[in-house]
């Protein structure tokens, strides 16, 4: 299945005709009737990922989590209807006491810990970051996990993500600052960059904010179509396996090492 190009990101701002066998790979890609004319390919020279669920396949059970830190299935219930059927823990307890606070951060731990246990990787995403490399594009990543997990995760697959920012870095995803930082750091502008996760809320949220590309994995479905999601989350890309990510990346990016003089 071909990656669906979504409405209303960066893409959408050029009108200029693709090459023929372009063109008509972009309208298999669109995912509406009404979509705009394809554009250029655009020019991208960093890729920055989410780790758990996007370059792991996810093995933290976050209810269970949740309902342990917040008191029970209705503190549970209360929080997912608070965030629009959506828990952000870490934004939930940022203004406990401190020892309430602190008991919340050791029961994420332990959960953390246990799901470093049975950690694997994603499916496609060892061959995507080769390619990536044979490209010389850069490599990134944000997670809101431990800097430990991170490091492990480094270790155990053998790739390295540099900068690869955990939640130690302070303001963590939905928050730009990360991913803003990645770019300063690689000396690249956001617009030339693309965030890849599997949260609307955290990774999307965070990529347009910093005028970033946005490419959501979506592997179950579980956001329904793109037309029904509001314009502040709805990504530029949809894909429902790393694998296709290479369809959007080939189909419509010009992907080029960075070269010695790039500039914000």
């Amino acid at each position: 299945m071909l990656p669906r190009l979504l409405l209303g990101g960066p893409l959408a701002a050029s009108a200029a005709p693709l090459p023929r066998r372009r063109a008509l790979a972009g309208r298999r890609a669109m995912s509406t009737s009404a979509a705009p004319a394809p554009g250029p390919r655009r020019p991208l020279r960093g890729v920055v990922f989410d780790m758990d669920g996007t370059l792991t396949v996810p093995v933290i059970d976050f209810p269970a989590m949740y309902r342990e830190v917040l008191g029970g299935d209705a503190a549970y219930a209360a929080a997912r209807a608070a965030g629009g059927g959506a828990v952000d823990i870490l934004h939930c307890i940022e203004d406990w006491a401190p020892d309430k606070q602190r008991h919340a951060y050791e029961v994420i731990a332990r959960f953390e810990r246990e799901g470093l246990d049975r950690l694997q990787i994603m499916p496609g995403a060892s061959e995507l970051c080769g390619f990536l490399d044979a490209k010389e594009i850069r490599r990134g990543l944000i997670t809101r996990n431990v800097k430990d997990a991170v490091d492990l995760f480094h270790q155990r697959f053998g790739m390295k993500f540099t900068p690869a920012l955990s939640r130690e870095f302070l303001p963590y995803k939905p928050d730009p600052a990360p991913l803003l930082h990645i770019c300063s750091t690689w000396n690249i502008p956001p617009h030339e960059v693309i965030m890849v996760g599997d949260s609307l809320k955290d990774d999307v949220v965070c990529g347009k904010r910093a005028g970033a590309f946005t490419c959501l994995l979506d592997e179950t479905g579980r956001y329904g179509p793109h037309d029904s999601l509001p314009e502040e989350v709805k990504p530029d890309f949809k894909v429902s396996s790393l694998t296709e990510v290479f369809t959007v990346l080939d189909e419509h990016f010009d992907l080029a090492p960075v070269p010695a003089e790039s500039r914000i």
